[in-house]
């Protein structure tokens, strides 16, 4: 089987994403994601995710607000910080407006005609794509190190095009954002749902404050390290709520399963969620 999306997805996010590919393209693109996740990469930006996350909470003082949508853009706030780092925050309210008006074409038919959701969608992929030649023409001139993905994307001996470059940060900017804000806002539900389960992470959490006596106020890797309970409650909030219910896949030749002929050519989505709930698996999976 291979990667596969519908149509539409593809020209939005664009063909050399990663999502749409497999082979030694695919597992270059994933180690270079992969390290730029890995604890040594994320451990010097958990200060500044900590700020993002302070201020999303205190924007919701006295609001009745949607946790999803505001989830979303806590999520995308720490997105652009892992692809782009600090360094270019000038672009970020721009980069923001373009992939609003491309997401909300993501679901529409792909008629490309003015006035449309899609070709709206598709004018805005354009200016992304050109914010994006921007910045890497102007990390070209810096000729400095990036320890953020954008850095690691343009390593010289990685080989990787610009037009490949754009595609695969909107199609990660696409991966993190509502996946992110799915589990956390399923986290918020099932917490509230379990007062006994709510206590225990609060104090958890207060445990570590409390630990910071010696003025250092901000949230350190180690820290992270140190929250066996939030833990648990995002792994199994992870299992329950199978923030993927399924994916896309595509046969590449005749497979037969379980008794089954799948032809080649046609789609199959394996459903996460009925695994998750799977009491074979989980004996108690509720």
């Amino acid at each position: 089987f291979k990667p596969t999306f519908p149509a539409s997805k593809e020209r939005m996010l664009g063909k050399n994403a990663i999502f749409f590919h497999q082979g030694d393209y695919h597992a270059k693109l994933r180690r270079l994601v992969l390290r730029t996740f890995m604890p040594e990469a994320i451990r010097n930006i958990v200060p500044s995710i900590e700020s993002i996350a302070k201020n999303t909470v205190q924007s919701w003082d006295g609001q009745l607000i949607n946790t999803f949508q505001e989830m979303k853009m806590f999520a995308f706030e720490v997105s652009l910080l892992s692809i782009f780092g600090k360094d270019e925050a000038l672009y970020f309210e721009d980069l923001k407006r373009c992939y609003y008006i491309l997401e909300n074409g993501y679901n529409s038919m792909p008629i490309n005609l003015p006035g449309t959701l899609f070709h709206k969608a598709m004018k805005a992929r354009k200016e992304l794509a050109q914010i994006l030649n921007k910045i890497l023409s102007t990390r070209r001139e810096m000729k400095r190190d990036y320890d953020d993905l954008l850095g690691s994307f343009m390593g010289e001996k990685e080989g990787l095009t610009d037009t490949q470059i754009a595609d695969n940060v909107i199609g990660l900017i696409f991966a993190a954002r509502d996946t992110t804000a799915s589990v956390l806002t399923w986290i918020l539900k099932y917490l509230g749902e379990n007062p006994s389960i709510l206590q225990a992470v609060t104090a958890e959490q207060e445990s570590i404050m409390k630990s910071k006596e010696n003025g250092e106020d901000n949230l350190t890797w180690a820290d992270t390290k140190n929250m066996p309970i939030t833990s648990r409650v995002i792994q199994e909030t992870l299992r329950v709520a199978s923030v993927l219910s399924f994916t896309f896949r595509e046969a590449v030749e005749d497979v037969e399963f379980d008794g089954y002929l799948i032809p080649k050519g046609w789609k199959v989505l394996p459903l996460f969620r009925n695994i998750h709930h799977s009491p074979e698996i989980f004996p108690q999976p509720e």
